[in-house]
């Protein structure tokens, strides 16, 4: 029963459908099939009579289907010269024509099952049969969850009343908000309501009579929306990220992304060290999970196991699709774990506020639109040398180099060749690349 309150409310699946098909095939008692899928008995009777589909075995089903058909003698029906039994009769639909028809009615269907799955009877049978099919349960389901979102719901009167009180006070060139706060009362709906009343031409006053309406495009939605495996996301979330961070403070924390130039070209992957504000980029040919496993890999040989896994302990990237496979960045060619990967929530950029923010220098130099055709790994480094030399505010003055001095692998600056640049050298324009 427990089991059963803590599922109420939920909607059946279409596996949960499926389940119910093959238990009826299969011959299951209504409570077996119920406590199977943790529902209610009334839930599941309801289920399978709402949506069981008639099936007629052969045409002359209507012919032979009469509950008299033993012991019905009658004659001359359809015409007087006529001498055989019209239940023989291989023309006549007795079932439109006599007058003491009485159809079959099958006890199965009377009770549950109510329907014909699993009959055994049903090769021989001549009455109209219904059976419960899953695919056809489900498209019924989502028809009617469809439909019952369709429309507006209030009645004619209602929507009369309602109309004479706003129509006339938006007329005067009063707002939406402005009515709803002075007539909350008698408004029956929400201020969004009112906004799609008006949407769909059902008040005497247009969208153009409102006062701000007409300066906005209406917003677009993407059709056909579905929703997209998550798979990489299990134990890699935001919260297991904050639940790791709590158990383990101490392990310093880099902030991967990837910045565009012109769609379709190169792309630089940046990485963002916490602990420093040190921000270096990778160039890569092409915006693929194959080519960020290519630069971590380059990074893990380069710097070596020890000073990888010190270096780089947990990274916190977003939901891009050249991320998608962090197993790859992981774990090494043998299978052997090197780092942890952790991903933002969906829309949630503000989770990995450091390195989102340390792209505005990076814009300074490579603008937004601009093509990183004629980048190489080099100009790119010189740019990230250029930034790291810049002092910040929030470092009280100092540059991200100078701190990583202190907090990094020495030999990581060395084997990514960052350098600092003297305080009035630092230029953070497109020039500095084009030297």
């Amino acid at each position: 029963m427990k089991h059963k309150k803590a599922n109420k409310g939920k909607h059946l699946t279409l596996e949960d459908r499926h389940y119910v098909e093959n238990a009826l095939n299969q011959r299951f008692t209504l409570k077996a099939i119920a406590d199977r899928l943790e529902k209610d008995s009334t839930t599941i009777s309801k289920e399978i009579r709402r949506n069981r589909i008639k099936s007629r075995r052969n045409k002359q089903t209507d012919v032979t289907s009469c509950d008299n058909r033993r012991t019905c003698t009658k004659k001359h029906i359809c015409s007087e010269t006529c001498n055989h039994l019209c239940k023989k009769c291989p023309t006549l639909n007795c079932l439109r024509v006599c007058p003491t028809f009485a159809p079959i009615k099958c006890q199965t269907l009377l009770r549950f099952p109510h329907v014909c799955n699993g009959c055994e009877r049903s090769i021989m049978c001549r009455v109209e049969k219904h059976y419960y099919r899953a695919k056809v349960a489900d498209a019924n389901y989502q028809d009617l969850l469809k439909s019952s979102r369709e429309g507006i719901d209030i009645t004619p009167q209602e929507l009369s009343k309602l109309d004479g009180l706003i129509s006339p006070l938006v007329l005067k060139g009063q707002s939406l908000a402005h009515i709803f706060a002075n007539h909350r009362k008698e408004i029956t709906c929400s201020e969004r309501t009112l906004y799609n009343y008006f949407d769909q031409n059902l008040f005497t006053a247009r969208n153009i009579d409102l006062p701000r309406k007409v300066r906005y495009k209406p917003r677009k939605k993407s059709l056909g929306q579905t929703k997209k495996s998550q798979t990489h996301r299990l134990g890699r979330t935001y919260d297991d990220f904050k639940a790791f961070i709590e158990s383990n403070p101490q392990t310093p924390v880099i902030e991967m992304d990837t910045l565009y130039g012109r769609k379709g070209g190169k792309v630089l992957l940046t990485l963002f060290f916490r602990n420093c504000s040190l921000m270096t980029a990778f160039l890569m040919e092409s915006c693929t999970q194959e080519c960020v496993k290519e630069v971590i890999d380059q990074l893990y040989d380069e710097l070596g196991e020890d000073v990888f896994k010190n270096s780089f302990p947990v990274i916190l990237t977003d939901n891009g699709s050249e991320l998608k496979s962090p197993e790859s960045i992981e774990f090494d060619d043998k299978g052997l774990e090197r780092t942890k990967v952790f991903f933002c929530d969906p829309m949630s950029s503000y989770q990995k506020p450091h390195i989102e923010k340390n792209h505005e220098y990076l814009r300074y130099i490579l603008p937004k639109g601009k093509t990183f055709k004629a980048l190489t790994q080099e100009k790119v480094t010189l740019a990230m040398n250029h930034i790291n030399s810049t002092a910040r505010a929030s470092l009280n003055g100092t540059t991200p180099f100078k701190l990583a001095q202190l907090l990094l692998n020495a030999s990581l600056l060395d084997k990514l060749s960052l350098i600092e640049i003297p305080a009035d050298e630092v230029h953070l324009k497109p020039a500095l690349l084009k030297k």
